[in-house]
């Protein structure tokens, strides 16, 4: 039912009826620029979420739940996470607003629904992370159930039946190491669970599953199934060490450093780190017999007698545990155990039945802590949306077995990153391991974009696949197909390369952010090797070799044509493949009158600009030998300056106010008449939010999954451009016909009041200095950047140069790129430069040079 709001389901108690306070006006609010750093242009991109193997060994939990739960934040944020808007997720502020609401709601007794509609959480009888879990768990059972067999089902209505403090204690669980092992004498939920014995055995409790007809699924390019994919006759929600510790290994790695150094020193073992010691006690594990047991007893241990209390090891006659009575193993196994106490952790198989629900919950196969909770503060908090239709679908996945297809295709994918980026340099055996991966999915891969494209022609109306076909394996598969290129070039077999290539370049379903690149590598093989691959060329003879060069690159030259002409080959590509073509149209003496002309385009050489300016330097404490560095050390410190780090210098404007290099560069463009910022694409971001504002927001089908969101979830991904091709062209010939400045005072107007959280948009920059801004921006050269913002929103976000500077009396606008000693342009940055110079935009290389510098306290 597509255009309509779908309601969240009754048994979430999640609704829109109760009122929210009035919204108040902030004077500024941050800017929510993405922070994801995976690419679809780069050769490796971030992979998914990744649970080690259980037979892996793991390092020991921190030191307290403190600096443990400070393991979860990742790099990268999923769409859902990117659209909604910026709120405090961080433990104190959630904390903090539990606790405020802890009194209001004692003994009122609030569900779900009251709790969500009054925010209030009452310490030991609800919280925010079991609220957020268990929304999600309901509105997947609620639309997508069809999802999940029998047994499964069954697992649900456990979790259903578990207390509150179960709940906690697993949710919490969940969103640290799932994989590790977690001393629960360490655990810091005291405050929150009344009896942790009683409710860690309750996850330890065995639960009977219904039989089910489910058989495994083998899906192409993984070598076998993953352990504990199907659950068993019976499960349970967590394993406790007893049944499952029964390795040095991985006893020893829930030590802390100061207990393994105890056990090392009765071992007479040594090492500078913990590595070290785990090794060195292995290695004399296996060197040794039984000495006898002459160490600590468990009930030697305050914490290990708090730990009895909630279950006993079995142990046989001598007090050695069963099966563990004749190696020296079993002495320093038995005795780590003693020192740890019992152990939990989250069980595999019902572990990864929730991570399910949550991939289909986020729609993404990442999620965090701040994941978890953000969509329930993003309800609560007083700000102001877009007006836009809500829709979430209930077909992203159309069967179970899509769904377990494209789980097994992630797992592939993550297989073939951990070779081909995680692992340092790639050898033989290692790209032959991705060739046969390649080898085994590519016919699948073929089957599926048969599939997908019969969708597309028949049954998704205008736009409504784009963003369900991240969802596909065939996203996946075409990823790895891409790399099976690369490997395939590696290993010199061009032929099949292009021919693999050609067959990327024919679908336009998967990855339109990689077409360029692949415009790029089909032109350079048939510029250079595919004349050589020719049954012609093997016969030697010299004059239909120079004819098989000129038909490969007369082919070569087509197929840069191709890619300008492409219009989802992203303009970041255009300048290389306009390169390759006047290359190519020299080589193949083709006349002038006949040739491509790109002088509009050409790139003008950044100008440089050196800026004299004074350094500080602060006085460094003694050293650790208690001298003070010499004058010698001053002397090279003001030479030789750290590399990349912030450097403070005096500001020209005021001598006795200390700035950074990037405000002492603008001081000094201010005093030459320019006006400017030191926003970093912050002023393109708010530009763009304004002048992109209603193409943002239009409808289009699976992207505002929830009210609160801040932008549409496929603004990050290649769908976006795809989807709304024609509004953006539409927008974007509007701004060359030079209305970029009655959009923006349109957008402000109809939003400033209510100040309206919009993703990139900041209040802080006045309507002023925008509309002078557009006012000095050409047309087209505004246009162009607008244009890469919206192919490539995500991979754009960095990269732009430091200083945006504007003089309203000559109408010109500039970017600076600051740039202190031995600091180097990045790719990103170069290729920002290459951008901006090629729409006509100047963009200068500001080098900030020390004329003095002062050591300061």
């Amino acid at each position: 039912m597509l255009g309509r709001r779908i309601a969240h389901p009754p048994s979430t108690k999640f609704n829109e009826d109760f009122e929210l306070p009035a919204a108040k006006r902030v004077k500024r609010l941050a800017s929510n620029s993405p922070s994801r750093t995976s690419s679809d242009h780069e050769v490796f991109e971030s992979s998914p979420r990744f649970t080690p193997r259980r037979n892996e060994v793991l390092d020991s939990e921190a030191d307290s739940e403190e600096e443990d739960d400070q393991q979860i934040p990742r790099a990268s944020q999923t769409e859902l996470e990117s659209a909604l808007p910026a709120v405090k997720t961080d433990r104190e502020a959630i904390a903090e607003y539990e606790a405020a609401r802890a009194a209001e709601a004692a003994g009122a007794g609030l569900d779900l629904h009251g709790r969500l509609g009054q925010r209030k959480w009452v310490q030991g009888k609800s919280s925010i992370y079991v609220d957020a879990f268990n929304l999600a768990l309901e509105t997947v059972l609620y639309e997508e159930s069809h999802l999940f067999d029998e047994a499964e089902m069954a697992v649900f209505q456990r979790w259903r039946d578990m207390s509150y403090e179960g709940q906690y204690l697993y949710v919490r669980l969940f969103l640290r190491k799932t994989a590790a092992w977690h001393r629960i004498n360490r655990l810091k939920y005291y405050s929150d669970i009344s009896d942790l014995n009683a409710v860690v055995n309750e996850l330890f409790r065995s639960h009977e599953l219904p039989s089910t007809t489910v058989t495994e699924l083998r899906a192409p390019g993984e070598v076998e199934p993953p352990k504990d994919a199907v659950l068993a006759d019976s499960f349970t929600f967590a394993d406790s060490s007893v049944d499952h510790i029964d390795s040095l290994d991985e006893a020893a790695s829930l030590l802390l450093l100061d207990e393994l150094k105890a056990i090392a020193k009765e071992a007479k073992i040594q090492g500078k780190n913990k590595g070290e010691l785990l090794a060195a006690l292995q290695r004399t594990s296996q060197k040794q017999g039984a000495l006898g047991w002459s160490g600590l007893k468990r009930s030697d241990t305050e914490e290990s007698i708090k730990s009895e209390q909630i279950v006993d090891y079995d142990e046989d006659a001598d007090g050695a545990p069963n099966g563990l009575r004749t190696s020296r193993d079993s002495h320093f196994l038995r005795k780590i155990l003693s020192i740890t106490g019992l152990c939990i952790r989250l069980s595999s198989a019902a572990f990864k039945l929730l991570e399910r629900v949550h991939l289909v919950f986020y729609r993404s196969t990442e999620w965090t802590e701040k994941s978890l909770t953000t969509i329930i503060l993003a309800r609560i908090s007083r700000r102001n949306f877009p007006p836009y239709v809500v829709s979430r679908s209930t077909n992203i996945f159309p069967s179970r077995s899509a769904l377990l297809e494209f789980e097994a295709s992630i797992r592939t994918q993550f297989a073939v990153d951990s070779v081909l980026e995680f692992n340092g340099t790639v050898d033989k055996d290692g790209l032959h391991k991705i060739k046969a991966i390649f080898e085994q999915i590519y016919p699948r891969w073929l089957t599926i974009l048969a599939e997908e494209q019969r969708k597309e022609d028949r049954v998704y109306e205008s736009g409504e696949g784009a963003y369900l076909r991240r969802f596909s394996p065939a996203w996946v598969y075409t990823r790895i197909v891409h790399k099976g290129a690369y490997v395939l070039g590696r290993f010199k077999d061009h032929k099949r390369e292009h021919q693999i290539l050609t067959e990327l370049l024919a679908q336009r379903l998967f990855h339109a952010a990689r077409r360029g690149a692949w415009y790029q590598r089909k032109a350079l093989l048939e510029e250079h090797y595919m004349w050589a691959l020719s049954p012609a060329a093997e016969d030697n003879h010299t004059d239909d070799q120079q004819q098989q060069q000129k038909h490969w690159k007369r082919i070569a030259l087509r197929t840069c044509e191709d890619g300008l002409q492409d219009r989802d080959c992203h303009l970041i590509y255009h300048h290389d493949l306009q390169k390759r073509i006047a290359k190519l149209e020299r080589q193949l003496k083709v006349p002038k009158r006949q040739q491509h002309d790109f002088g509009h385009v050409r790139l003008a050489k950044p100008h440089e600009r050196f800026v004299h300016g004074t350094r500080v330097e602060r006085e460094r404490t003694p050293s650790r030998n208690g001298r003070r560095r010499s004058s010698t050390d001053l002397a090279s410190t003001t030479t030789n300056p750290r590399r990349g780090g912030k450097t403070i210098w005096l500001d020209p404007a005021d001598a006795n106010n200390e700035c950074s290099v990037e405000e002492m560069c603008l001081s000094h463009y201010r005093s030459l008449g320019w006006k400017g910022y030191h926003s970093e694409g912050g002023i393109m971001r708010t530009l763009f939010a304004h002048l992109f504002h209603s193409v943002l927001f239009t409808y289009v089908p699976n992207v505002f999954q929830t009210p609160f969101q801040t932008c549409p979830l496929d603004l990050h991904t290649d769908a976006f451009y795809a989807s709304r091709f024609s509004e953006i062209h539409a927008r974007l010939n509007a701004i060359s016909n030079g209305d970029a400045a009655s959009i923006l005072r349109a957008t402000y107007e109809e939003n400033a009041n209510r100040q309206t959280c919009v993703v990139g948009l900041d209040w802080g920059f006045e309507l002023d200095d925008l509309l002078e801004i557009v006012a000095c921006f050409r047309g087209e050269a505004l246009s162009t950047v607008c244009k890469v913002m919206a192919q490539e929103y995500q991979q754009r976000g960095g990269g732009v140069p430091d200083l945006f500077l504007w003089d309203s009396g000559k109408g010109e606008v500039m970017f600076a790129e600051v740039k202190s000693e031995n600091d180097r342009l990045s790719d990103a940055q170069r290729l920002w430069i290459d951008v901006l110079s090629g729409a006509g935009v100047r963009v200068e290389l500001c080098n900030a040079v020390a004329k003095e510098v002062v050591v300061r306290r």
